[in-house]
């Protein structure tokens, strides 16, 4: 029952088939083929109300074909074989279903796992009489202390209040070892907790924590659909014009019509409606297993032919966590007074490098004092008033703009220096240091041996840190300096295309948007980088960019090659039933097994050969060793 619910159109074709071959059995043909004719020629006038609608919608289909081969097939008394049509099309339909299944496996685990209650303690200080309460996921609250079982799924982003706890982080991140976190420790929601319950405090709301946004990413995946039909209306005029002439060619040869007939059952275009989008499924769903989520088809179609790149640097082509490494106050000024007013002041930036002269500060047990007027300058610095002095921190350019008697330092690899100036004056310098990420450099190298041949830096840090760091992890292109709108009139300006953007953090946003492909480093959980792009990267590895592009490029091949299939064994088979050798009959059920194999062929998209790019960290290291000493 729930199969005749679903596909309708199939039960009702097998049964008017059968009663048909029956008819036909007890010599009642011409009863047979009055109902026959009937009911295909519903089925016809059904399709071609569908047709108007998508040629008033602009797309122009395939569906013409399978029409005229239907109306041929009954004007020429070849009833059975316009019943096998019917059913070969609504059967492409149940096929296109299951192949979809198989194809978006690894997405729809996704969605199926996808926490829908928590455990929320009542009175979590009372350890010996703890009171729990089941509510949705929803509905949890920043703050909230949630108690999580062994075996559950984390609900919410939180905070481990355990002493500690062991999470299994695959679906999030595709690390297959379970991560052990101490107290204090950033527990993502969708890991599945270990064998002992643990209590977590809630620090992101549900549609805020790691695993409901990439449920989101995942929904957006499946319902974008218009670049598999594009992919096919680039064959559907040809395609169709070159059926339309062999059959017209074998009618006026033979003086047959019924050879029009013949040779049209074998011309469906089942293989370019079904094969392209199970090929994408497929792809989509490989690599979301491989930790990357795609945000539809189009962005599968345009990986697979990116020739130019361009990187953030930091939190990108770095590990994005710098350390404070030196503290440089001008003379007058001492070192631990400039980190205190530094960080405090920092508290109020969400820029990467406050976060690192924060926790130096704390580790130095300095006491951070509380500003009542502080304002963030985007991508430029932060300006507070810290015990009645203004307080500047950020880039060199705007504290000199605030303190003309700034200088600028001088620094080595990976290093970076936020610039501070107090009461107007130049106060000292903080140097931090960002490393190269080790997979870095083997991700240019395959880049560009991979017909990437443009790869470029975009950064708003300082020439002489993003020049260093370029020239560790092999870009030369280094533009450095750059507020968000100049990065983006840069992309715009870069050839050739597609061009693929990568970076992290808000400041991104606007070029990842503006990029051919925008791929977000999600791992940190860059909300609004990760809404921006058309690829977002879950694994904290620059490694993946190059599984992205791997997979884009098989999927790409494996879908054009399972279309080029179909059409080969159609137009083959085509010439072959010009000859009059294939009746409409066995054309219609031979044409069944072209769409089967070209199905079969479009699920290889779920595999594919491995990346070739070195991970091992020994190598990587010394592939960045060798850079940074030449």
């Amino acid at each position: 029952m729930r199969f005749f619910r679903q596909y309708p159109v199939i039960v009702f074709t097998a049964i008017v088939l059968a009663g048909v071959l029956t008819l036909h059995a007890l010599d009642k043909n011409s009863v047979g083929r009055w109902i026959a004719t009937a009911y295909v020629g519903a089925f016809v006038v059904w399709t071609l109300i569908g047709m108007v609608r998508d040629v008033l919608r602009g797309h122009v289909g395939l569906d013409i074909l399978a029409v005229v081969a239907m109306v041929a097939t009954l004007a020429v008394g070849e009833y059975l074989a316009a019943l096998i049509i019917v059913l070969m099309l609504s059967g492409g339909e149940a096929l296109e279903d299951f192949a979809g299944r198989r194809a978006k496996r690894d997405l729809s685990a996704l969605l199926d796992r996808s926490p829908r209650i928590a455990h929320v303690l009542t009175r979590p200080h009372v350890s010996d009489s703890d009171e729990v309460q089941e509510i949705a996921v929803d509905d949890v609250s920043i703050g909230d202390t949630l108690l999580v079982r062994p075996a559950e799924i984390v609900p919410v982003d939180g905070i481990l209040l355990t002493e500690s706890g062991t999470f299994d982080e695959s679906s999030l991140t595709g690390e297959s070892m379970p991560v052990t976190l101490d107290a204090g420790g950033e527990v993502l929601s969708g890991a599945i907790n270990g064998a002992r319950a643990v209590r977590i405090q809630a620090v992101r709301t549900s549609a805020d924590s790691q695993y409901q946004q990439i449920v989101a990413l995942v929904h957006a995946a499946e319902e974008s659909h218009a670049p598999v039909v594009r992919l096919a209306d680039r064959f559907a005029i040809p395609f169709t014009a070159v059926a339309l002439v062999i059959a017209g060619t074998a009618w006026a040869i033979s003086g047959d019509s019924t050879r029009f007939a013949e040779v049209l059952v074998l011309a469906t275009p089942c293989p370019l409606l079904i094969a392209a989008p199970v090929a994408f499924l497929g792809g989509l769903s490989r690599a979301a297993k491989t930790g990357v989520i795609m945000k539809g088809g189009a962005v599968i179609e345009q990986l697979a032919r990116v020739r130019s790149a361009a990187f953030d640097k930091t939190g990108t082509l770095t590990q994005g966590r710098p350390n404070l490494v030196d503290v440089r106050p001008v003379a007058g000024v001492d070192a631990d007074e400039l980190l205190m007013l530094a960080a405090s002041a920092e508290q109020y930036s969400s820029h990467v490098l406050a976060e690192g002269i924060r926790r130096a500060a704390t580790e130095r047990r300095l006491i951070l004092r509380a500003s009542d007027d502080a304002s963030e300058v985007a991508t430029n610095g932060v300006v507070a008033v810290i015990d009645s002095r203004t307080v500047v921190v950020g880039k060199p350019a705007f504290v000199t703009s605030l303190a003309p008697d700034t200088v600028r330092a001088t620094l080595g690899i990976g290093e970076a220096a936020a610039y501070v100036a107090i009461d107007g004056r130049f106060g000292g310098v903080l140097v931090l240091a960002d490393a190269p990420r080790l997979e870095a450099a083997g991700v240019t190298s395959w880049l560009r041996a991979n017909g990437v041949g443009r790869l470029t830096m975009l950064t708003g840090d300082a020439r002489s840190t993003a020049e260093s760091i370029g020239h560790a992890v092999g870009i030369d292109d280094v533009h450095a300096e750059l507020l968000p709108s100049e990065k983006v009139q840069l992309a715009a300006e870069l050839h050739p295309r597609p061009m693929m953007m990568v970076g992290d953090g808000v400041n991104d946003a606007p070029v990842l948007a503006a990029a051919d492909i925008g791929v977000a480093m999600g791992a940190r959980g860059a909300t609004a980088a990760g809404d921006a792009a058309d690829v977002v990267i879950l694994v904290d590895s620059l490694a993946k960019v190059v599984d992205a592009v791997s997979i884009g490029r098989h999927t790409l091949r494996v879908a054009l090659t399972a279309i080029w299939i179909g059409i080969g064994l159609s137009v083959g088979l085509m010439v072959v039933a010009m000859t009059g050798f294939i009746p409409a009959v066995a054309g219609a059920l031979i044409q069944e097994v072209v769409d089967l194999a070209t199905i079969l062929y479009a699920l290889r998209a779920l595999g594919g050969p491995p990346t070739g790019l070195v991970t091992t960290d020994r190598k990587l290291a010394g592939v960045v060793g060798n850079r940074a000493r030449h």
